[in-house]
């Protein structure tokens, strides 16, 4: 196990920039609102119920910010299962900051050009980031 166990504060960086992307990606949706509504692109009114009544940019980044509630979800618990199960090597702590860099790229990606050619290429990669955590969660355990 001496690859799994470097130290459980090693995981805490990667979940501390998941963390921050999150933020940062929040923060970049609201000046994309606020620039939407000076430029009177939007009508209070219509965005009051309705979270598609905003022009492209700022739903693009609404859209990664809801993104970022959802498979990053898998990598927190599987983060914290693997400090709790002792699973902290450099291959968990490689693999959890090839998560966080799969998420910078994608969310550049979709509140940038939102190119689907390579955008699905960036989850896919945080997605097998993701199942390598789970095999060593998993390995660790038994």
């Amino acid at each position: 196990m001496g690859l799994m166990n470097a130290g459980m504060n090693s995981l805490v960086w990667p979940v501390l920039a998941q963390i921050l992307l999150t933020l940062v990606v929040l923060v970049v949706m609201g000046i994309f609102r606020r620039k939407a509504m000076m430029a009177r692109e939007v009508k209070i009114s219509e965005i009051a119920l309705k979270k598609d009544a905003w022009p492209s940019k700022p739903q693009q980044a609404a859209n990664n910010f809801t993104n970022q509630f959802e498979t990053p979800v898998l990598f927190y618990v599987l983060a914290i299962l693997a400090i709790h199960v002792g699973a902290t090597g450099w291959v968990m702590v490689s693999l959890a900051w090839l998560f966080v860099a799969s998420r910078i790229v994608h969310a550049m990606i979709h509140i940038g050009s939102n190119n689907m050619m390579i955008r699905p290429l960036a989850f896919l990669v945080g997605c097998i980031a993701i199942l390598g955590m789970l095999v060593g969660v998993f390995i660790a355990s038994v």
